[in-house]
């Protein structure tokens, strides 16, 4: 995931998200990140998933405008947790709890443009 930064240097982050039913892309972050003070200067952003190794290369890439949501977020984490962790493991719960008990905000984008590769 990496915003728009205007005249400061673009700084790509690894992130959880979800593809939503409406075509958007949800994923969630601390309220006050610093992703999060430039997409209120400047809403666009950008994320690019690709394959694991070992799978046949293949890619999406979603740009368009973010809208900064105060609902869900806890929602949201707490899903994406599920599926991205074991839950059973008390290490990884604990953490989970911790990310819960944050100001937390659901970053939306509507994406613009979208590219892809498939072999």
């Amino acid at each position: 995931f990496t915003v728009a930064a205007g005249a400061e240097e673009p700084q790509p982050r690894p992130v959880w998200f979800e593809a939503t039913d409406i075509g958007t892309i949800e994923l969630f972050t601390l309220a006050d990140a610093a992703k999060v003070r430039r997409l209120r200067t400047d809403p666009r952003a950008s994320l690019v998933v690709a394959a694991p190794v070992g799978e046949p290369e293949h890619w999406v890439s979603v740009a368009g405008t973010v809208t900064l949501e105060s609902q869900g977020a806890q929602e949201l984490a707490a899903r994406l947790a599920a599926r991205y962790w074991d839950l059973g493991d008390r290490g990884r719960s604990t953490e989970l709890e911790q990310m819960l008990g944050a100001e937390l905000l659901r970053l939306v984008i509507h994406p613009q443009k979208v590219a892809r590769y498939t072999p």
